[in-house]
């Protein structure tokens, strides 16, 4: 069973996270930032990731520990759940569409975290979230699950779009990367025999 659960208590936030790899898209969350919430919705539907977040922040401060501890807490959920990598394809990547917009999202699941971000948004917020908030998301899972992970909008002007297609462009590579190879089930994907 590839699952995990995380659980993260500081003076910030306090987060439980339940990943389970192998599911069908199931989610339960709850951020406190609605938004948010709709974004980690579409990451668990479209990478077939059971996904159950409790996260509760100081949003009385703003928004960045909750949206940086709930990155956290998946990326390790994640990273815990795929244990040593055995039999996984490794890599993956997706074109996103959504009406005007195109992402496009690459990544490998090499144990050494990179985030590579080519999206940019006209408005401040979307919602109560803050847009300047989804690239730190992104760069807190992928170095917290140990993923060189690209993102790159080609075309996009609905603020909205733009960050739908980013997190569901993430979901669709990643749903290929953690699949287990039918050909190679049993082999760690690297020539050096760890990731």
């Amino acid at each position: 069973m590839r699952t995990a659960t995380i659980t993260r208590d500081t003076s910030e936030t306090k987060i439980a996270v339940t990943v389970d790899l192998d599911g069908t898209g199931l989610y339960d969350i709850d951020t406190g930032v609605g938004f948010f919430d709709h974004m980690l919705e579409q990451l668990s539907r479209h990478s077939l990731i059971d996904l159950h977040v409790r996260t509760k922040g100081d949003l009385h401060i703003d928004q960045h520990h909750t949206v940086e501890d709930t990155g956290i807490a998946i990326g390790e959920a994640v990273a815990k759940a795929l244990g040593d990598k055995r039999g996984i394809v490794r890599y993956g990547d997706a074109l996103s569409p959504m009406d005007e917009t195109l992402t496009r999202v690459a990544l490998d699941i090499s144990g050494r975290p990179w985030l590579v971000w080519k999206t940019e948004f006209s408005q401040k917020r979307l919602g109560e979230m803050d847009t300047e908030m989804f690239q730190h998301w992104f760069h807190s899972f992928a170095q917290a699950a140990g993923i060189t992970l690209h993102v790159e909008t080609l075309h996009g002007e609905n603020n909205h779009h733009i960050a739908e297609s980013a997190f569901k462009g993430l979901a669709r590579a990643l749903r290929k990367a953690i699949e287990i190879d039918p050909r190679k089930s049993d082999a760690i994907p690297s020539t050096k025999g760890t990731l």
